[in-house]
């Protein structure tokens, strides 16, 4: 004890001679305790002098290997010393005040500045990749390797169009190989875009000889083929979008979103086949709507892709996918969405604005069978352009815009055809009801419509006769508006004779009904409906007297023309045009 307060008291006499300035060396006695017993224990295990002939036998043979141990106990020692220094800082402040607890601290004028200083290891940085934008892919594609890669796959794959399309999308997935999918946010652009950008995403960063080489080598791909690679394109798009959601559902969670690759390659390769090869898609479509995962609201923007690009190589089919899949969604639930809305009209108003569109889709309006625009799409355009006054939206208006030139294309046919016919009974019953709805626009609208049927097929005459009881509104307001617009005079005697029986067949039951206790507004619509009977009999009966009179005089100029043919040659035919044009 003596010692130690000797050594205190000289250690505080000479403070003030110390070059410490006050600062002292904090030493960890528990560790130097350990340092200490285990540098004994090294020391007991050499061999001492006078010791036995076995021992200095055995510290010879195993000295080698004892030698080795120690270094490699040092190196450990090293090692973790260095790591008990640099890791001191990173140590919980619990752990790091329970450890200053038990340990003993002492001070021997020493800074600790002294310590020696072990480099840490310094870890590799990664090096970070370039970022590639679908452009600078694009422009590095070669057009003649491209051309000689595809004529090389023709010939080792021939006979096998499956695994040829395959390796066309392996090609552009090697050429988009650096893009990420950061630089190619589909999912993003088709939802956030307008349609007129969408069309041209990703085939506008492609050249146009390339392009040509692509679509003129699918052109000779089968179409079988092609709607397999189409359903195999759509199943990579669909299981990459299911990847997108969940990652962010995960990230707005907190977790790691799921990695997405770059799909530029599979929407490269789908577009030139839908572009050159439009017809696919129109077998494909019914395959998908039996199947679950390509339903779905959040399908729309990528149907809407593939219309698209279809439309770029035929607006008939493209006006086709719109009127019988695209148009339909505003008749569900989905039709309450403005964005939905617009989207779909987008579309359309694309179709509608192509140089020469009404031409090209007048003469394409019976394409292979199919109607473009058939009864049904032409039902639910008559109640999205003409609904009631609470009704109206802003998207009206753009549907009232394209409604004239989407009925041209739905009633555009060869009168008399057995097509044209079907098609005029369809829509005479969807004209019927829709007039009979109190909407005075409607009803307008859907009575020209049950007009038109009139002047296409004589059974809508007979069906009219089935249909008039139930729905006399609607045969009131065909009817009144015969009367007022006297323009049906058909040029087939037929359908006079039929229109003519059929209106007394109505005057047959307008008596039958006015004989009977009916309410007063059913009784005074078949007083109004047997009133315009009446007008309209007389009409068709000077008509018919009218074309009898125009039959006769052609049968006498003919059989005039025959009598006098042997002296045509001297005959003058400005005087004998003088002569018939009192009967013109």
């Amino acid at each position: 004890m003596e010692d130690d307060k000797s050594y205190t008291n000289g250690e505080s006499l000479n403070h003030g001679e110390d070059n410490t300035h006050g600062w002292q060396k904090v030493t960890y006695a528990k560790k130097q305790r350990k340092n200490q017993n285990k540098n004994a224990s090294l020391d007991s295990s050499k061999p001492v002098n006078g010791g036995s002939g076995v021992h200095t036998e055995k510290n010879s043979v195993f000295s080698g290997l004892e030698k080795h141990a120690e270094e490699r106990r040092r190196k450990l020692e090293e090692q973790r010393a260095a790591a008990a220094v640099y890791d001191f800082d990173e140590v919980p402040r619990s752990n790091r005040r329970r450890d200053e607890d038990e340990d003993d601290f002492s001070s021997d004028g020493e800074t600790r500045n002294d310590v020696p200083e072990v480099n840490k290891k310094e870890k590799p940085k990664k090096v970070k990749k370039p970022k590639v934008s679908v452009a600078e892919a694009a422009a590095k594609i070669d057009n003649d390797d491209l051309t000689s890669f595809l004529s090389s796959i023709s010939e080792s794959y021939e006979g096998q169009q499956d695994i040829q399309l395959m390796r066309f999308a392996d090609y552009f997935g090697r050429a988009f190989s650096a893009v990420s999918a950061s630089q190619f946010p589909w999912l993003k652009l088709l939802r956030e875009s307008s349609v007129a950008k969408i069309a041209e995403v990703p085939i506008c960063y492609i050249s146009e000889a390339v392009c040509k080489t692509s679509m003129d080598w699918v052109n000779h791909r089968s179409n079988q083929a092609l709607e397999s690679f189409v359903m195999w394109s759509l199943d990579s798009i669909i299981a990459d979008m299911a990847i997108q959601q969940h990652g962010s559902k995960a990230a707005k969670k907190g977790g790691q979103p799921a990695s997405s690759k770059s799909q530029v390659a599979i929407f490269v390769a789908l577009a030139f086949v839908l572009r050159r090869k439009p017809d696919v898609i129109i077998n494909v479509l019914p395959k998908l709507n039996e199947t679950p995962k390509f339903q779905g609201q959040d399908k729309l923007p990528i149907l809407m892709w593939m219309v698209v690009q279809s439309c770029q190589g035929n607006l008939a089919v493209g006006l086709y996918l719109w009127s019988h899949h695209i148009l339909p969604i505003l008749g569900g639930k989905a039709g309450s969405n403005p964005l939905t809305r617009d989207l779909v009209l987008q579309l359309v108003e694309r179709i509608l604005a192509t140089p020469k569109a009404r031409g090209t889709l007048l003469s394409n309006a019976g394409r292979k069978g199919e109607r473009l625009v058939p009864p049904a799409a032409l039902d639910l355009l008559l109640h999205l352009a003409f609904p009631t006054s609470s009704a109206r939206l802003k998207a009206t208006e753009r549907f009232e815009a394209i409604y004239p030139v989407l009925k041209e294309v739905a009633l555009s046919g060869s009168a008399g055809s057995k097509a044209m016919k079907q098609v005029s009974v369809q829509i005479q019953i969807i004209a019927v009801k829709a007039a009979g709805e109190g909407i005075p626009e409607l009803s307008e609208e859907a009575t020209r419509l049950f007009i038109w049927c009139l002047t296409q097929n004589p059974d809508c005459h007979k069906q009219w006769e089935t249909l008039y009881v139930d729905n006399i509104e609607a045969s009131v307001a065909t009817l009144r508006k015969l009367t007022d617009e006297w323009k049906f005079v058909p040029s087939k005697t037929s359908y006079i004779q039929q229109f003519s029986e059929t209106l007394r067949s109505f005057r047959q039951k307008n008596e039958k009904e006015l004989s009977s206790k009916a309410n007063a507004a059913h009784l005074s619509a078949f007083k109004d409906a047997d009133k315009y009977c009446k007008i309209l009999l007389g009409r068709l009966s000077s008509s018919h007297v009218w074309l009898k009179s125009i039959l006769v005089a052609s049968v006498v100029a003919a059989v005039g023309a025959a009598a006098i043919s042997p002296y045509i040659d001297s005959l003058d035919f400005s005087k004998l045009s003088v002569l018939f044009n009192p009967l013109v």
